[in-house]
């Protein structure tokens, strides 16, 4: 069974969960992964301040780890 990401999820962890969602987030606008507020701050809050929408950005991540 694939994992499934959610919007209310940590950045920090869900990065640990695939390397390969960071070309993700970075290709979305988020390019402040490395900085320690990312790190503990939700996909939600942090698309949130991006101007980013949350839902669609989950469902790329969830798309790319279904093809896993």
């Amino acid at each position: 069974m694939a994992i499934v990401i959610n919007k209310d999820m940590i950045i920090g962890e869900i990065i640990t969960i695939d390397s390969g969602i960071i070309p993700i987030l970075l290709q979305s606008g988020m390019h402040c992964l490395g900085c320690p507020s990312a790190q503990g701050e939700s996909l939600a809050d942090a698309t949130e301040v991006h101007g980013i929408n949350a839902d669609e950005l989950v469902n790329q991540i969830n798309e790319y780890l279904a093809l896993k």
